[in-house]
């Protein structure tokens, strides 16, 4: 069945604002500017508020929900199913949870490269089947085991390409490689256990999509907003790239945007593509299906390899490219994307073996015949 232009523009859009939110979010790394009281030049190293950022576009969503709410009401006949009353306090556990793990993988992607933070996220499908399997009751069948023992590889194979690269990296020390390749694993089991708690606890409850997504970027927003203040204080030695070697300097982040406004082009770039990524998978999902989704967030990474190559942010490597084929496979057969390619392999042989049984047939009859005027 084709797709239509509403479908493909939807696909399109996830694409390019999936691939935008982590190739800004690293543009926004590579800059450097003076910090406060004329502190000297330094890079943009501020993942918490990066963070902060990516939530307030998780937030503009429940103002979204809002807006097609208030637009259906005014219809003659309301269409829009906005789901049964909640307690927002429901997504407050895995708010924490992605606030968690956003700040971390905004660590990481300080240390190491745009492509492989966006290839080792893949490594939530080993945690989040464990976890489903520990907490929910579920059984996963052989291909899903199969899948994550593939994706387990994957993992070794783009790590030992990071490993690689690291001696011939100028902008990453291999130390800082290896430590941001590790952080990003260690969030994925964080990013795992939000996916259990909003299985377990959320989607019982029939939230609309956007609005789940708006509520829990209004508990990351406010509380990541909060913390910035404590973060200040917390001194973490050589583990920060700002002048004061604090957790987080909020303060120098400002001070190094008026001193590059094109640092606030780059957030900006993060905080609207996560919101409109956020509605185009969502979107995806019930337009197309959920394993459309998976295909085009696979396809992010190619996207975000090939641009960070030809922006000069990387090297060319093969065993990234290894890795990433291996990551492929390890996620399909993890979501079941092989059973549709089996059944159509199965259905076309067996339409082969009617079309071929009565020429066989009428082969034989043949064959005997021959033998008997024989």
């Amino acid at each position: 069945m084709a797709w239509t232009k509403y479908q493909l523009f939807l696909a399109g859009l996830m694409l390019t604002t999936g691939s935008i939110n982590t190739l800004s979010a690293k543009w926004a790394d590579m800059f450097s500017a003076k910090g406060c009281k004329d502190s000297p030049e330094h890079s943009f190293a501020h993942p918490f508020v990066q963070a902060v950022g990516m939530f307030l576009g998780e937030l503009s969503c429940l103002a979204v929900f809002h807006m097609l709410l208030c637009h259906d009401r005014r219809r003659p006949e309301p269409k829009m199913n906005t789901g049964q009353s909640f307690n927002p306090l429901l997504f407050l556990s895995p708010a924490l949870c992605d606030m968690t793990a956003t700040s971390i993988m905004y660590v990481a992607l300080n240390m190491t490269s745009a492509s492989s933070f966006q290839m080792l996220r893949g490594a939530v499908i080993i945690f989040t089947g464990l976890l489903s399997v520990a907490f929910l009751g579920r059984r996963l069948v052989a291909s899903q085991w199969t899948g994550i023992l593939i994706t387990i590889l994957g993992l070794i194979v783009v790590g030992l390409a990071d490993f690689m690269s690291g001696h011939k990296d100028d902008s990453h020390k291999l130390s800082e490689v290896i430590t941001g390749d590790l952080l990003i694993i260690m969030a994925q089991v964080i990013a795992a256990v939000q996916m259990v708690l909003e299985e377990k606890f959320v989607y019982k409850h029939d939230v609309h999509p956007l609005r789940a997504v708006g509520t829990e970027g209004f508990f990351g927003f406010f509380i990541l907003s909060l913390l910035l203040i404590p973060f200040f204080y917390i001194p973490v030695g050589s583990f920060s790239n700002n002048p004061r070697h604090v957790l987080e300097d909020a303060l120098d982040a400002f001070c190094q945007i008026s001193h590059n406004p094109m640092i606030i082009l780059a957030l900006l770039g993060n905080t609207v593509s996560i919101a409109f990524f956020n509605f185009a998978g969502i979107s995806v999902t019930k337009e197309i299906s959920a394993t459309t989704r998976m295909v085009l967030d696979s396809l992010r990474t190619v996207v975000i390899w090939v641009v960070s190559l030809a922006l000069g942010w990387e090297q060319f490597h093969g065993l990234q490219v290894l890795g990433f084929i291996v990551l492929l496979v390890g996620a399909a057969l993890y979501n079941g994307l092989h059973r549709p390619v089996l059944a159509r392999i199965l259905c076309c042989a067996s339409v082969e073996e009617e079309e071929v049984n009565p020429v066989e047939r009428t082969r034989l009859l043949d064959e005997g015949r021959v033998q008997e005027e024989g």
